[in-house]
C-alpha cells in the first residue's frame, strides 16, 4: 500500500468532475487500497480519489470512531436513490481543506447504490454520520467542497488563508 498526497484548495483539480469506473479491477483495488491507508494516515473518515489527484467515482470512508476496529467501506460509482427532507448539521472539515470546520446540513438520512470493492451492486441506507460523510464524499465527484456550502465571505476568507499557508509552506 501507499500513502498518497492529498491535494489542498485551492487546486482546480478537486473542482474536476470524476469520471465513471468502468469495472472494479486489480488497478481500482490497489486505488482504494492506498486510498484507505492515505485516510487513515491523514486521519480522516473519508476520502474521494480525486483528493489524490485521481478523477475516478471512488470514495473509501470509515466513520467508525475505534481506533482497534476498522470498518471500511468502499463506494465505486455511487449514486444517491433517495434523500430525506429532514436535515442534520455536523460539523464538517475536509482532508482538502486543511483545519478549517463549518457546521453544514445535510439530509439525515439518504440511500446508495454502488459497486463495492469486488465490483457487486450494492444498495445502502445511511443515517447521521455516514449519510453526511457519504454526501460529502459525493460532491467531490461533481468538484464541490464543503465550503461551497458557506456565504461568499466566508468561503473567500478560508481560501485566503489556505492559500497564505499554501505559499508559506512551498517556500520553506
Amino acid at each position: 500500500m501507499t500513502i498518497r498526497k492529498i491535494l489542498t484548495e485551492p487546486n482546480k483539480l478537486l473542482r474536476q468532475i470524476s469520471q465513471s469506473v468502468e469495472k472494479v479491477g486489480m488497478e481500482e483495488k490497489k486505488l482504494m487500497d492506498d486510498m484507505l491507508d492515505t485516510m487513515y494516515e491523514a486521519p480522516g473518515i473519508g476520502l474521494a480519489a480525486i483528493q489524490i489527484g485521481v478523477p475516478k467515482r471512488i470514495i473509501v470512508m470509515d466513520v467508525n470512531r475505534d481506533e482497534n476496529k476498522k470498518e471500511p467501506l468502499y463506494f465505486v460509482n455511487p449514486i444517491i436513490k433517495s434523500k430525506n427532507l429532514e436535515k442534520s448539521t455536523y460539523e464538517e472539515g475536509c482532508l482538502s481543506v486543511p483545519n478549517q470546520f463549518a457546521e453544514i446540513e445535510r439530509p439525515n438520512l439518504c440511500e446508495v447504490e454502488y459497486l463495492d470493492y469486488n465490483g457487486k451492486i450494492q444498495l445502502l441506507k445511511a443515517e447521521g454520520l455516514l449519510a453526511t460523510c457519504i454526501q460529502h464524499e459525493m460532491d467531490h465527484l461533481e468538484g464541490i467542497l464543503f465550503i461551497d456550502y458557506l456565504s461568499k465571505l466566508k468561503k473567500s476568507m478560508i481560501i485566503k488563508k489556505l492559500s497564505k499557508f499554501k505559499i508559506n509552506r512551498e517556500i520553506l
